[in-house]
């Protein structure tokens, strides 16, 4: 979802979906975690290619050349300017209406990651994004708001991208807006936003989400889709296509138990036939579902359903994976004949007899009814870094106090993932377009501390190798109707730049191949045996920027990557688990229609810098604290953060155009 469970679920962290974590009695670090979890927590996916059926060349011309904007485009208004953030519902009648969630959002200057972005087939000038939106947790003494922890955001642009209007999806705590009641789901809390438009101006929001809006332990770990409709219907004015919020809905519920117990459901995936075929209008969502948290940790496997009237119902979950144990990170890929192909990443697994890491697929042909047996396409050597953590566990990310690691180092959680999508504009072939971001063959170090990003579950009594490497984004085709692929290529290769690569993302349309992704280049410190951003003195530095680059699907040759962000950010600022851990959501953004594209990602620019008054004057030296206000209480403990207002917590989704 999002990083619900600092050490439970591979999504959030249980001080992000319950901010005040840190007062409970149990150290999630001790607690035995689910296998993707020692993984790296893994990330969270979402992604939706939104190819679509071949636009005007003149309203594609006018849109299509690539002109990064400097600035970036500030897609979360929660500074206080640009508006703040306005209710669905005031968007469409404009009526006024607020609440003390979009308050609080309107001036929080709060935490968002884990992007999504999607370009309007009819009309490329109306994107609409969404995030992991935290703004509404907090009032401005840092007392919490008690309405929910974390929501999907939506924001829209009418204007290419150049601006956003923010708001969130209706239905979160504290909705009391007409559209609240046309939410149909239990949940208080939603993140790991996917988005897909069809090809008559709806947008379909796809969610996992989690907490029980009675205050109780449950863990339910639903998944859920919303649908946006143009409010005059498909003949409307293609500027208000995905407008009007008209329901959500869940495709399928978790266990009401506590600590993830029984079935939780995480790493979303969605997307829309547009081809104009029989199966068009279809809605099709994906996810992995967890199962056990018993002593031999947790099952997961892939589950599908599909909509064939516009989001309204959908059939019931699907298994696609079958006997391997360990299976997350679905996308979703329809082809130009309508079939339907769902990507995702296994792990290697002693339990399930798999000793490899790879990229398996299963192909449907007939509209996604039923599914072929999985099929491997491509192994791979991953890039999950991990270190031990003080308390003894392997963990995917390091901070201060309980989140500490024995390295000393502080990063956030990553790892690799699969991201796939095909041109719904090419009729004659059943082409998968694929990105992922493992290790690279001839990089792996000695990292010389408990620190490592090359794993193995060979040896499950060595899980931990101390062995760094660089990371780079691998490309390859996939023919569906044959099984065959090319061979996977580096789209740009960090060896001769230095750096690593992660969060890829890619989408195809019209012969037009867009990818971004994150890359480290720019990093003074850089170095295989040390996470992302840190130095050998164990402190952190700016670090990352997001870069994209455009290709044809006639050559599949690529550009000249092109640096998207203008300001380099530090990943790795303590925003998360009361200040103590680095979070920066588990996946990056493209949507393109034609070779028009817009990239959307998670970025640092506006965080303020301050001191942890808990660590007596920053005595960890990872120069990673955010601006905080703390008194000291008699009893030596310390007060909540009294100003988050302040800039401490300034994390936000910012995009462009991109090549």
């Amino acid at each position: 979802m999002v990083d619900i469970f600092v050490s439970i679920l591979g999504s959030f962290a249980l001080s992000q979906i319950y901010p005040n974590f840190n007062s409970l009695s149990v150290a999630p670090r001790h607690m035995k975690t689910p296998r993707w979890f020692h993984r790296t927590r893994l990330q969270s996916h979402l992604r939706i290619p939104t190819a679509v059926t071949l636009v005007g060349a003149a309203v594609v011309s006018a849109i299509a050349s690539f002109n990064p904007d400097p600035p970036n485009t500030r897609l979360t208004n929660d500074n206080g300017a640009n508006g703040g953030y306005v209710s669905d519902y005031t968007l469409v009648t404009g009526q006024p209406y607020t609440d003390d969630v979009l308050t609080a959002c309107s001036q929080s200057r709060g935490r968002q990651n884990e992007p999504a972005v999607a370009v309007d087939p009819r009309n490329p000038q109306v994107i609409v994004g969404s995030s992991n939106d935290y703004c509404g947790v907090l009032q401005a003494d840092g007392t919490f708001l008690g309405l929910g922890d974390v929501w999907l955001g939506y924001y829209r642009s009418e204007d290419g991208g150049a601006s956003f209007t923010s708001s969130l999806v209706p239905g979160y705590q504290g909705d009391q807006s007409p559209y609240a009641a046309r939410a149909n789901v239990r949940t208080a809390d939603s993140g790991d936003p996917v988005l897909a438009w069809d090809k008559d101006g709806r947008l379909f929001a796809g969610s996992e989400s989690s907490s029980d809006p009675e205050g109780t332990a449950k863990t339910f770990g639903d998944v859920w889709v919303a649908t946006y409709d143009n409010p005059n219907g498909p003949g409307g004015a293609t500027k208000d296509d995905g407008k009007e919020f008209v329901r959500s809905l869940d495709v399928a519920e978790g266990s009401a138990a506590p600590n993830l117990l029984g079935k939780f459901h995480d790493k979303t995936a969605i997307e829309v036939d547009r081809t104009g075929g029989s199966c068009d209008g279809n809605v099709y969502f994906a996810w992995a579902r967890f199962t056990g948290n018993g002593p031999s940790g947790f099952n997961s496997s892939v589950y599908f359903v599909r909509s064939t009237d516009h989001g309204r119902t959908f059939s019931s979950p699907m298994k696609l994976s079958q006997t391997v144990h360990d299976i997350q990170f679905p996308d979703i890929a329809v082809t130009g004949d309508g079939h339907v192909y769902v990507t995702y990443r296994q792990f290697a697994d002693v339990r399930s007899n798999s000793t490899i890491d790879a990229i398996v697929y299963n192909a449907s042909t007939d509209c996604g009814a039923s599914f072929s047996a999985p099929q491997v396409v491509q192994p791979f050597e991953p890039y999950d870094p991990t270190d031990i953590s003080v308390g003894g566990v392997v963990t995917g990310d390091c901070g201060d106090f309980a989140s500490s690691c024995v390295s000393g180092y502080t990063f956030m959680r990553g790892g690799t993932q699969v991201r796939s999508t095909a041109d719904q504009t090419d009729k004659a072939h059943d082409y998968v377009y694929v990105v992922y971001d493992p290790s690279i063959p001839g990089t792996e170090v000695a990292s010389g501390t408990t620190y490592g990003s090359v794993t193995s579950e060979d040896l499950p009594d060595k899980y931990h190798q101390n062995v760094g490497s660089q990371s780079g984004i691998y490309f390859f085709r996939l023919d569906g109707a044959t099984g065959a692929h090319t061979t996977p290529l580096l789209i740009d290769d960090p060896r001769a730049h230095g750096g690593l690569q992660r969060f890829p993302d890619i989408s195809v349309d019209a012969g037009s191949m867009h990818a971004i992704w994150w890359d480290s280049r720019n990093d003074p410190c850089y170095d295989p045996a040390r996470p992302l951003g840190n130095c050998a003195d164990k402190s952190t530095v700016a670090s990352l920027d997001a870069f994209g680059t455009s290709g044809s699907t006639a050559t599949l040759a690529w550009s000249p990557s092109t640096r998207l962000s203008t300001v380099t950010s530090n990943p790795n600022w303590e925003q998360f688990s009361n200040r103590t851990v680095p979070f920066g959501g588990d996946y990056l953004y493209i949507s393109s229609v034609g070779t028009f594209s817009y990239g959307v990602w998670t970025d640092w620019r506006d965080v303020v810098a301050g001191s942890d008054p808990r660590e007596g004057g920053d005595s960890d030296a990872d120069s990673a604290d955010v601006h905080q206000c703390r008194t000291q209480n008699p009893d030596g403990t310390f007060t909540i953060d009294t100003c988050p207002y302040e800039g401490g917590l300034d994390q936000n989704i910012y995009g462009d155009v991109t090549p």
